[in-house]
């Protein structure tokens, strides 16, 4: 129920019928003023609204009153001893009740006790700051310049006497609760702790640790496990033990260390509980995935009142007297009373620096007008004429000078426009007020002499230009420097009229800054207003402690002050920040009528006040309250109140206004001299208030908020509110609505921007039957509220700090308030808290920033954190989207210390805020993702087939030229073996040049002719016969670097029968982790022998060696340097073409390692195949800089030469990290048409050459003969990569269609390759969000959600190709992503396992279509992807078929039932912050986990946390559930350049990266 005291004159009791129908609805009001509550009724109040959240202490009975508490009536002091003992809290943020509401909701909390995992992070970024060296924030704070002081006492707080101890029985809720976070092994030594709050996490989630992992993705409410902790039984259930050296298997049965997996399960689990109702599941069959809807609540509040009425001040009484303007009364006081003094300025040390008298500021400001219009310019050519816009740049500590300034603007006609001192060129804000100065047109800026030595400086002497600033005139305007006006000149004096008198600046919710005009007339009025809505008199002494170059401190202390006569006792920001009673002391010492403060000015009173016994405030008649809009400035008020009341305050002197820079004085409380009439105050339900209506609050709610009113309209104004988006409608009279006024006393526009203008200052409220109340405009004032009962007015929020989530509206000052309430002063600054809201996928989500103290530990601040998400939620009902702490003082700042808010944000979404801490909830806020999708059964073969059409499209199929029906004069064909085509060039062309080896200084390292290959092909051949005694079909490993001898090694095998396999050496400066690969190839290859070089036989037995594998198993060594000098008997013949010529091993990129087998048929096809398709014969040269060691590499290294005749110029990747130009000047020198590379070689060239394509063309590099240059490689190709390569070399003569890639995996070596003749490669443009649904929708360039992907080259001759669905193995029509199966002659013909378990992967050689063509025989590539016919025809005249890889099987990702590939999550990551280089994600437990490497400091990674969440979220519908920011080159890479995505998982997985930073989202 609400207690609204609403007393006006002439009411003897309140007027009941008037607040009931002002809500509409009917309730009681209380009759009692302030001091009349009695203790039982406080007791009975507060239990009421708190009971429901207490534990009850067993065999306490209910209804029994649980405790005694001290009345809280303004006579009591216990409330003010309670409170000056908990001084370490924020009082400007807080009543009483809030902060109980807030602890209640977090014991309730507590109940269902959070396992909130927490983050992990590299000791280097824990340093903790050691209390000396470091130096408190400038104080201030959140709303504009709120804020501590020095001083701030560290009381402890403690509750009140002989209750049950709230703080006691909270901090122990919490901290029972810290059971459940576990830290990482960087901030603690002993891993056993970890380990034992783990053990109870587990303990209480009850999960089979065996059972497949649950999706937490999905919002099915079936997996909600509670975790209620039964209380008593963890002894008797044992906790297993993690820790030591037992692992822990996740669901995929990957055993992995406990720590990182038990923090996931820890995530797994807190995700598991619902947090919203699951959403109904169902897919759109639209390639629009909708986004989830907020449907709105059928039980929201909604506002039943009548239609409000436009609410009227009192008539504006014109006293004779009054000046016609403010210039004569200046002139009126300046001459009749010079000597009556005007301002009063103060040192730092409260001494009064200055008076200045009414007749001084009169001369003065002659003085300066006059030279403002004759001195500046020439007499032809003044600078300043009137009219026009000047600026006044004063520091905050000289009111005098800017008084004078500020009155010559006013007497030479010019418009004055107040700004903040620049301290440096680029403070935050700064080059908004330039830019506002720019369209102002100022050329002149006044400012004082101190100000303007204090300016910054070139080394000449000069002011820089500021940042965005037009180029200024600096103009001092201390008398010394000014001409005397002549005799003669006297300024003209008007009236009030339409002019512009000045313009105040005002800093939007983006940060940009307009200037708001008033005019002479409206300044006059407002003048007028206040001195009758304050009643002020002649010669009173009034105190400001407000800017007074803008807003309330303006108004009171420089104009209206003057209008009146009245003595301005100015106090500066700097004097308070010393010391903070210096306002009280100034009121008693100069028995000051009135004074102007902020919430915070009498909270710092508060703070620093330690029973002064000289303080008396009972010439106070009036206490100006500037933010007393600000719905947290109650408590301000009423702490003040509970303790000046005793040094002479009166409860009635408090008067709260509301005010903005559009609108001026929107509202104030009167000084009454009835001392019985106590303020009104609302309790409204902020439940109701995020819908925009009043409710009064029904007590068992905790979240209230509790407002005053700010008085009653202004005198000769109108009032009234209207619903605060869309047509200006009234509201009813249970609605909050932005408060609109008409009056004279306004500002009228936003210089120069006349649509803004338009949209705020002239505004017509219309009724609900869309008839404009009024015939005159009103103004909008930014300030959201409602006109209560008796004309009071309520301010509950501004539409600057509104925030709309989900449809429901909250008020920035509010989630502050509540975050503060968080026993906050142990670990954040009061004051430096922002709260702001970004749009991320399609709604607003609230962000909280505030400034950490530098004594407060890791775990501290964690606990802190989750604390406030609890608060939050609870009291608002809203998930924090993310919650960053900074450290102390890195916040940008507003000129008076306060928070700059909007700069702040574009830090954050920029990612260069650097916090310490950082946690995200995206799993709470985000609810409207599309709805996951359910697979619909596939067109099964009982569906229409006709011809080539599935279900009316096309059937996805292709093949490249048929073998069959090339003619071409190729020698080599009539062999079936490659052994014999050697043989058979040995004898026809001997001395032909097959391969040339280059090193790395680019000259010829070795050649071999057709001869000398088979000569030394033949001495191999012996030498395994003989000394390694082997066998025909024995297996050899061949262990070479890439060159000649591997070459010759590869026929040494097939002269001898063997079958060869080729292994990469092991790298001599990392045996560690590449030699274990060498051994197990070897072992899993079956290798009876080993052939290598003696550099390598040694490396393979040495010390290094013996640590890495176990030597003693290597199967016998043959170094082939030293070669017996016979030939062999015979040359072996195989007796089948099927037989087998050689294993080719090769490492996924999942980390599997596969051998497969080629027969010598499927190699003689391949080569054909390769010749035919690149058109290769004996008079060219081929560029090949690859590894040599499998796939298309492989053959293209060894084995084409042979077969085609042509001349391969190798050269080995490995010299390129010495000479980077090495393998494009070979090209360049051997006129080579025709080059392959893999992409590590090109991403090599794009950036160890970007910067010298200039000294290469100088150098007569020339690319222009090149007609094919292909990537070889096994995945979807780089886009961006071969772009940027063509871009960068087009310079160098490289023609962009040259570039191009080739596609090939394991169970068939190449299926496309680009070749000299058809069509140049071509790009599409496809929806990814269809994509994620296997479907292929074609899109525009640049349309949202695009992503282009290129052709994997032209399928080779001989290949056939169809895309079926790996699930059901249907073919599948072109608009559909599937499978690519393969046909072809030079199909591998198996894999070659020791296992034996051949059945398993059988199916990926031999598989068959479920219907169609059910007859032919396929090979499953494991690679998605798609064909498209393009309009381009082939060099049959065909219509092209293009086949695009989208991805590899293995490594998609299903996710909410849609199928990602992690490159494109990726690519977006990368895009995200400059300082990622590389990234890499993965799934654990349905989880997604997104690594990336940071190129940067240390202090970037969790800049990076939110910019990832935030991106992933955007473009691909996802929520990240870790983030781990780890150090350039963690992530591992391949010889092919490929990610292992595997291997990263398992390193991380058993914590082995050493991140630099893991962040866990909620």
């Amino acid at each position: 129920m609400l207690a609204v005291k609403v007393y006006e004159a002439g009411f003897s009791q309140p007027p009941e019928c008037l607040i009931c129908d002002f809500f509409g609805i009917s309730f009681n009001v209380d009759h009692y003023l302030l001091c009349d509550i009695t203790q039982k009724g406080y007791e009975k109040k507060r239990s009421k609204l708190i009971g429901a959240y207490l534990p009850q202490p067993p065999g306490v009975d209910q209804a029994l009153p649980q405790e005694r508490r001290t009345p809280v009536t303004p006579s009591s002091s216990s409330r003010y001893h309670r409170r000056r003992s908990s001084g370490s809290r924020d009082e400007r943020y807080r009543s009483d009740v809030h902060t109980e509401a807030v602890q209640a909701a977090l014991a309730k909390h507590k109940e269902r006790k959070m396992a909130v995992p927490m983050p992990s992070k590299r000791r280097s970024l824990v340093v903790q700051t050691s209390m000396d060296a470091y130096t408190p924030p400038d104080t201030s704070s959140g709303s504009e310049d709120e804020g501590s002081v020095q001083g701030d006492s560290q009381g402890t707080p403690t509750s009140s006497q002989g209750s049950i101890n709230m703080e006691h029985w909270i901090s122990q809720a919490i901290h029972g609760s810290t059971t459940s976070t576990t830290s990482s092994s960087s901030t603690q030594s002993g891993g056993s702790g970890a380990a034992h709050r783990l053990a109870d996490v587990m303990a209480q989630t009850h999960i089979e640790n065996h059972s497949a992992p649950p999706d937490v993705t999905t919002y099915t409410s079936e997996h909600s496990i509670q975790v209620e902790r039964p209380q008593g039984s963890t002894s008797s259930r044992t906790a297993p033990k993690y820790g030591n050296a037992e692992l822990m298997e996740t669901g995929d049965g990957v055993p992995v260390s406990s720590r990182v997996s038990a923090k996931i399960q820890q995530l797994v689990n807190t995700l598991k509980r619902p947090k919203r109702p699951p959403l109904r599941e169902f897919f759109v069959d639209d390639f629009e995935e909708l986004l989830e809807v907020q449907q709105p609540d059928p039980n929201q509040p909604k506002p039943e009142g009548a239609q409000m009425l436009a609410m009227r001040g009192e008539q504006l009484g014109v006293v004779t007297n009054w000046p016609p303007s403010l210039e004569a009364a200046l002139q009126r006081w300046g001459t009749i009373s010079p000597k009556a003094p005007c301002l009063t300025t103060m040192d730092t040390n409260g001494k009064p620096l200055y008076i200045l008298t009414y007749g001084k500021l009169w001369t003065r400001s002659m003085k300066v007008a006059y030279n403002i219009l004759h001195k500046l310019g020439t007499k032809q050519e003044p600078m300043v004429r009137p009219g026009d816009r000047v600026a006044l740049v004063f520091p905050n500590n000289d009111p005098a000078a800017f008084m004078v300034a500020f009155y010559g603007c006013l007497l030479a006609e010019v418009v004055p426009v107040p700004i903040e001192v620049p301290l440096t060129r680029k403070d935050a804000g700064s080059q908004q007020i330039g830019f506002l100065l720019g369209s102002c047109g100022v050329t002149v800026a006044l400012t004082s002499d101190a100000c303007h030595k204090g300016l910054p400086k070139s080394p000449t002497g000069e002011i820089p230009q500021f940042k965005g600033w037009p180029k200024l005139l600096w103009f001092v305007t201390e008398s010394k420097h000014l001409s005397k006006p002549p005799r003669d000149w006297f300024p003209h004096i008007k009236d009030a009229n339409n002019d512009t008198a000045y313009i105040e600046y005002k800093t939007c919710k983006d940060g940009s800054v307009l200037g708001v005009t008033v005019t002479r007339i409206a300044l006059l009025t407002h003048c007028q207003a206040l001195t009758q809505a304050c009643g002020y008199t002649e010669a009173e002494t009034i105190v400001n402690v407000l800017d007074f170059k803008k807003d309330v401190g303006l108004w009171h202390g420089i104009l209206t002050s003057v209008m009146n006569m009245m003595h301005v006792i100015s106090i500066p920001y700097s004097l308070m920040k010393v010391n903070p009673l210096s306002w009280i002391q100034k009121v008693c010492q100069y028995k000051a009528k009135v004074a102007c403060v902020k919430s915070r000015d009498m909270h710092w009173a508060l703070v620093a006040h330690r029973d002064q016994r000289d303080i008396n405030l009972s010439s106070l008649r009036m206490l100006i309250v500037a933010d007393g809009a600000n719905p947290w400035s109650i408590s301000s008020c009423d702490a003040f109140l509970n303790v000046f009341q005793s040094k002479g305050l009166r409860q009635e002197v408090i008067c709260p206004c509301a005010s903005s820079p559009e609108a001026l004085t929107v509202a104030i409380r009167r000084p009454t001299d009835d001392s019985n009439q106590p303020p009104g105050r609302g309790v409204l339900s902020m439940h109701g208030l995020t819908f925009g209506v009043i409710r009064v609050d029904s007590e068992e709610k905790l979240s209230v908020l509790t407002v005053q009113d700010v008085g009653l309209v202004m005198p000769g104004a109108i009032m009234c509110a209207v619903k605060p988006d869309g047509i200006p409608q009234l509201c009813r009279t249970d609605e909050i609505g932005e408060l609109c006024v008409c009056a004279i006393a306004t500002g009228t526009s936003y210089y120069g921007l006349s649509g803004m203008t338009k949209n705020t200052f002239e505004v017509f409220p219309m009724t609900s039957s869309g008839a404009p109340i009024s015939e005159y405009p009103f103004i909008r004032t930014g300030l959201l509220g409602f006109i209560g009962p008796g004309g009071l007015v309520f301010v509950v929020g501004k539409m600057d700090g509104l925030m709309v989530v989900s449809g429901r509206r909250h008020n920035a000052d509010d989630i502050v308030a509540t975050a503060l309430a968080v026993e906050p002063m142990k670990f954040v600054y009061r004051g430096r808290i922002a709260v702001f809201s970004v749009t991320v996928l399609h709604d607003e989500r609230i962000v909280i920033v505030a400034e950490q103290r530098p004594d407060s530990t890791e775990e501290d601040s964690f606990q802190w954190m989750s604390r406030v998400l609890q608060a939050i939620d609870s009291i608002h009902q809203v998930g924090v989207y993310c919650l960053a702490l900074v450290p102390a003082n890195t916040l940008p700042k507003t000129p008076l210390g306060g928070i700059h808010l909007s700069e702040t944000k574009q830090l954050f979404l920029e990612g260069s805020l650097h916090p310490c801490n950082v946690l995200m909830c995206p799993h709470t806020c985000v609810t409207n993702l599309p709805k996951p999708r359910q697979k619909q059964p596939e067109i099964g073969p009982a569906s229409v087939m006709v011809g080539n059409l599935v279900s009316g499209k096309r059937i996805a199929q292709a093949s490249g030229r048929d073998l069959g029906q090339i003619e071409d004069n190729d020698q080599a064909r009539k062999f079936l073996f490659l052994s014999e085509v050697l043989q058979w060039r040995a004898q026809t062309t001997p001395d032909h040049v097959l391969y040339t080896l280059l090193n790395c200084r680019g000259t010829i390292a070795n050649s071999l002719t057709c001869v000398q290959l088979h000569k030394r092909a033949e001495k191999i051949a012996v030498m395994l016969m003989e000394r390694g005694h082997l066998q025909d079909g024995d297996h050899v490993a061949l262990v070479y670097p890439p060159g000649i001898d591997l070459i010759a090694a590869f026929y040494g095998c097939l002269y001898a029968g063997c079958v060869p396999i080729t292994v990469r050496p092991p790298h001599p400066q990392n045996i560690a982790t590449t030699l274990p690969t060498v051994k197990m190839i070897v072992e899993v290859s079956r290798s009876a022998c080993l052939m290598t070089t003696q550099l390598i036989c040694k490396l393979l037995r040495s010390r290094e060696a013996a640590a890495a594998v176990d030597v003693r198993t290597w199967p016998p060594i043959l170094d082939t340097d030293d070669l017996p000098k016979k030939r062999p008997a015979q040359i072996y013949k195989p007796s089948n073409p099927d037989t087998l010529a050689y294993l080719d091993f090769s490492v996924s990129t999942t980390g599997m390692l596969a051998g497969v087998k080629m027969s010598h048929a499927a190699t003689s096809a391949f080569c054909r195949s390769i010749k035919l398709q690149c058109e290769l014969y004996p008079s060219r040269e081929v560029a090949i800089c690859l590894d040599p060691y499998c796939g298309l590499g492989f053959v293209l290294w060894c084995l084409c030469s042979v077969y085609s005749g042509h001349q391969s110029i190798l050269i080995p990747p490995s010299e390129l990290e010495t000479n980077p130009a090495l393998w494009l000047l070979a090209v360049s020198q051997y006129k080579v048409r025709d080059t392959f590379c893999s992409y590590s070689v090109m991403e090599l060239c794009t950036k160890g050459l970007g910067s010298q394509t200039e000294s290469l063309k100088a150098r007569g590099l020339d690319l222009s003969r090149v007609r094919t240059c292909v990537v070889v490689a096994e995945e979807r190709p780089r886009i961006a990569l071969t772009q940027s390569f063509s871009k960068l070399f087009k310079d160098l003569g490289l023609h962009p269609r040259a570039v191009s890639t080739s596609f090939g995996c394991r169970v068939n070596l190449a299926i496309c390759l680009q070749g000299t003749s058809g069509p140049d490669p071509t790009t599409v443009y496809v929806d990814m969000r269809a994509l994620r649904h296997d479907r292929v929708r074609l899109v525009e360039r640049g349309s949202p959600h695009s992503l282009p992907l290129m052709e994997s080259g032209k399928i080779l001759p001989g290949v056939r190709i169809i895309i079926a669905n790996p699930e059901t193995k249907g073919p599948l029509g072109d608009s559909h992503l599937g499978e690519i199966w393969v046909h072809s002659a030079h199909n591998a013909s198996g894999y070659f396992t020791i296992y034996g378990d051949e059945s398993l992967q059988s199916d990926h050689f031999n598989s068959r279509l479920s219907f169609g063509d059910t007859q032919t025989i396929w090979a499953r590539t494991g690679y998605l992807g798609f064909l498209r016919r393009t309009e381009l025809t082939d060099a049959n005249g065909e219509r092209h078929d293009a086949l695009y890889v989208v991805g590899a099987l293995d490594e998609a990702m299903e996710l909410r039932g849609m199928r990602y590939h992690p490159i494109d999550i990726e690519t977006s990551v990368i895009r995200a912050h400059k300082s990622v280089t590389e990234c890499a994600v993965f799934t654990w437990t349905n989880l997604l986990v997104v690594v990336v490497e940071l190129d940067g400091s240390e202090q970037e990674a969790l800049d990076l946390v939110p910019l990832v969440t935030n991106v992933v979220l955007e473009e691909h519908y996802l929520i990240v559930g870790v983030v781990v920011v780890v150090d350039i080159g963690v992530i591992p890479i391949n010889s092919r350049g490929e990610k292992q995505r595997m291997h990263l998982r398992d390193g991380f997985l058993a914590d082995q990266l050493d991140p630099i930073y893991v962040a866990y989202n909620m």
